[in-house]
């Protein structure tokens, strides 16, 4: 049996962090992450498994980091910009 697990991307510059969800696929995830670093973003990921100490993400927390909602998503917006100075525009 695979245990489930939280995915949790942790961007460097603010300082802050996001739970993502246990519903997405582990190499997904971290082809995502990867695919960020590359962009040069400055993000690190962190797969802690679901378990009694953290059963829910609200108790899940970082020393010096803050909780931030949408992170994930900013940060996918930011490398589509980064992008889209390198190459130039494109049709979407």
């Amino acid at each position: 049996m695979i245990p489930k697990s939280w995915y949790i991307i942790k961007d460097e510059n603010t300082r802050t962090f996001e739970v993502v969800d246990t519903g997405i696929n582990e190499n997904a995830f971290s082809n995502r992450v990867i695919t960020l670093q590359r962009a040069g973003l400055s993000v690190t990921p962190v797969i802690i498994p679901v378990s009694n100490r953290h059963a829910s993400k609200e108790h899940i927390g970082f020393t010096g980091y803050t909780r931030e909602d949408g992170l994930y998503e900013r940060l996918h917006q930011q490398q589509q910009k980064l992008m889209k100075e390198q190459f130039g525009e494109w049709e979407e």
